[in-house]
């Protein structure tokens, strides 16, 4: 179980597609999702990967899918291989605790991003201007400061590259008002319960980005769901406005990687041995946390 699963090939399985971190597979009726161990970063897929980290992103995906039912419906049909497909049996080794069998939903135009604390490309933006996506913020905040209430920051969904912010109004136009209005809405409902969830455990959910789908006309969550390649973790108690904070994520692998003469294009380096480690610790510790799952 300790193997790296960087790719999934199943002959009787018609693949959909690959993405930076999942495998996608056609089953007819429904989706097969199975999270690799790969790792990208700066946009470019690493040639080793981190070990159990598509584990990880499952089980927490899976734990907040359940946690937001009361909120919204979700795409997940079965999340154990002796409840998938017979065919998917005999794979048991490979995807069992790293996929899930989901609806085929429609995947909506647009990332969900929602902000509680001033990071990133927010706080760049912040900086030269004092806005973030056109949402005027107080004066005088400082990087990592946390907001009076959270913000909704859409992008665009890029298949390759960077995703671009956009305005509310944008996004209207891309999906119709009413639909805007409720993508919003929902989106910052979601983000404030996992994040007083996440505190009473003494993590901060800094900021996340959320997708949705359309199935059989009803909205529902699709992807992954707050994991941490979807969202900033920080421990709360080494909080520190004023400066960046560490991450539960893959901070250590980019931090590395900015120490190297890389032009952040293909082929990306080879990660040794000890920033792997750190970085599967620190993946493993997140899922600990969080949901309690070693």
């Amino acid at each position: 179980m300790n193997r790296v699963i960087l790719k999934t090939e199943f002959p009787d399985i018609a693949l959909l597609s690959r993405r930076k971190v999942r495998d996608i597979y056609d089953l007819g009726e429904h989706l097969l999702l199975v999270a690799t161990d790969r790792i990208s970063a700066f946009d470019v897929v690493l040639p080793n990967g981190i070990p159990g980290k598509g584990r990880v992103l499952t089980q927490i995906s899976i734990y907040w899918f359940k946690q937001m039912e009361d909120i919204i419906l979700n795409h997940v049909v079965a999340t154990r291989v002796e409840d998938f497909p017979e065919r998917l049996h005999k794979y048991a080794d490979i995807i069992e605790g790293r996929s899930m069998l989901v609806r085929k939903a429609s995947p909506v135009p647009v990332e969900c991003v929602v902000r509680g604390y001033l990071s990133g490309s927010a706080w760049k933006e912040y900086k030269n201007g004092g806005t973030v996506c056109g949402t005027r913020l107080p004066e005088g905040l400082v990087e990592s400061s946390r907001l009076n209430e959270p913000i909704f920051t859409p992008s665009t969904k890029a298949e390759e590259g960077h995703d671009i912010n956009i305005f509310f109004d944008e996004v209207a136009g891309l999906v119709g008002l009413e639909m805007a209005e409720w993508l919003k809405d929902v989106s910052i409902r979601v983000y404030s319960k996992a994040r007083k969830m996440a505190e009473k455990k003494g993590i901060i959910i800094a900021d996340t980005k959320f997708e949705f789908g359309l199935y059989k006309g009803e909205l529902m969550l699709i992807d992954e769901l707050l994991t941490p390649d979807s969202s900033r973790f920080w421990s709360i108690k080494d909080y520190t406005p004023g400066k960046g904070q560490e991450s539960f994520d893959k901070q250590i692998v980019r931090d590395y990687l900015l120490a190297l003469d890389w032009n952040q294009t293909y082929p990306g380096p080879v990660l040794p041995d000890e920033i792997v480690e750190k970085t599967a610790a620190r993946y493993k510790e997140i899922l600990k946390i969080l949901t309690g799952q070693e």
